[in-house]
């Protein structure tokens, strides 16, 4: 797509079709979608007005966007930079859930330098600059030694691409690595140091509630927030959504918890979903959904029968309930996932048609946008407001089903109020360093 946007001065984006729930103006009336056409005022950076678009004159300096949607910068809530784009050197030999373990497993025990992170981080976040995200929160894999690689990459990368894209990291270690309590305090110290996020893996071992009651007790001493992976399986008998809920309760946790996953809960009698549900809500928990990656491991056969569920987990119900719900890219190019580029509005794609996150659209756009950038405390990102920085996605699709019809390879990422020139990076880059 051909748009001349300024390279200086101020000027407005007339006719373009804004999401009501991506707002903080009033747009005046909405179509069925939840859709408004407004002008966007846009000056040294920032917007400086949202106006419906009704029947007035064009406006000065317009660049007439005949109702092409415009969506904020998206804000990525769950990915793994740190294993990204190793599938050319150790793919998933079966597409299981431990083929994939125990690929990443070996690859990191044999490659993970800090070079070969940082430069297979640096492709990952050039691929999701080009495609329209400002903001990502990575888990990376801390089990020993690699907390101490990883870690300092990291924090070099946030400082490299500051002011393009903010990134916040999560550590990621099975539950079982928190009974080492000295070595736990201590990997606790580098992230809040590191300005990060205190997580784990949380599995049904017996001593699951103690373990958890070490990780809040640590996030409570440090000030930090949670972010769990739970569930992740159709056993019917992983609670651990739950057990997370209960000792945010008992903990009396006022800090930030997200928990990615939650699978299995689908597969639950319904007693005990409201159950789990009720406690999430009461404890504040917020629940990210990663349907690519799901879709990908949970339920594969290996006797050549088709899957019959599709992983996800039950957002309609949470968010019914006032709990805080949102998609996000998870893994890419890796044994967990063998595609995916960190294309939020791929993912959204995918949630659509399998969350049906439509009839209606109602404020699902959110779980891409201003929800995350709530659950990471991103003050300024996923909405787009009058006075708020100019950071923005245009694209060529005038309504709900010609957005997520295509691609939108043609897109234009606006950044500061000027448009982006950047493009995905080729997968040559890579050779050097995965073959």
């Amino acid at each position: 797509m051909t748009l001349d946007l300024p390279s200086s001065g101020w000027y407005v984006l007339a006719n373009a079709r804004m999401h009501s729930s991506l707002a903080t103006a009033d747009l005046g009336s909405t179509d069925e979608d939840g859709f408004a056409l407004v002008d966007i005022a846009i000056a040294d950076g920032k917007i400086t007005g949202i106006a419906p678009r009704r029947d007035k004159p064009v406006p000065p300096r317009a660049v007439d966007l005949a109702g092409r949607i415009v969506f904020p910068c998206f804000v990525d809530c769950h990915t793994h930079l740190d294993k990204g784009h190793i599938w050319p050197r150790r793919p998933n030999p079966d597409g299981s859930f431990m083929g994939a373990l125990e690929a990443v497993g070996a690859d990191r025990a044999a490659n993970w330098s800090a070079a070969d992170v940082d430069a297979r981080m640096e492709f990952a976040l050039k691929c999701a600059f080009a495609h329209g995200t400002k903001s990502i929160r990575t888990h990376l894999d801390s089990i020993s030694p690699q907390e101490t690689i990883s870690w300092p990459v990291f924090e070099t990368m946030r400082e490299r691409w500051a002011g393009r894209i903010d990134l916040q990291a999560v550590c990621l270690l099975g539950i079982d690595g928190v009974r080492e309590a000295d070595w736990f305090a201590g990997l606790a110290d580098r992230v809040a140091a590191a300005r990060g996020v205190l997580g784990a893996v949380t599995y049904m071992v017996p001593d699951l509630e103690p373990l958890l009651d070490r990780v809040f007790e640590t996030a409570i001493e440090r000030g930090l927030d949670l972010d769990f992976h739970a569930d992740e399986t159709d056993d019917v008998s992983a609670i651990s959504l739950k057990k997370i809920a209960e000792k945010a309760l008992e903990h009396r946790f006022e800090g930030k918890i997200l928990v990615g996953h939650c699978c299995s809960l689908a597969r639950q009698p319904d007693a005990d979903v409201l159950d789990t549900l009720d406690k999430v809500a009461r404890a504040g928990v917020a629940v990210v959904s990663l349907p690519m990656c799901n879709m990908y491991l949970q339920d594969r056969r290996s006797n050549g029968s088709t899957p019959r569920w599709r992983g996800v987990t039950l957002l309609h119900e949470m968010k019914a309930r006032g709990i805080p719900v949102a998609v996000a890219s998870d893994n890419t190019r890796d044994p967990f996932y063998a595609y995916g580029d960190l294309d939020v509005l791929e993912v959204y794609r995918m949630a659509t048609r399998t969350l049906h996150f439509d009839h209606p659209v109602a404020d699902w756009p959110r779980t891409v946008a201003a929800t995350p950038a709530d659950i990471m405390r991103l003050q300024d990102a996923g909405r787009l407001a009058v006075g708020g920085a100019a950071d923005l996605i245009v694209f060529r699709g005038r309504s709900w089903t010609e957005l997520l019809s295509r691609p939108e390879s043609g897109r234009i990422v606006v950044r500061d109020g000027r448009a982006i020139e950047a493009a995905v990076p080729d997968y040559a880059e890579l050779d050097t360093v995965v073959g």
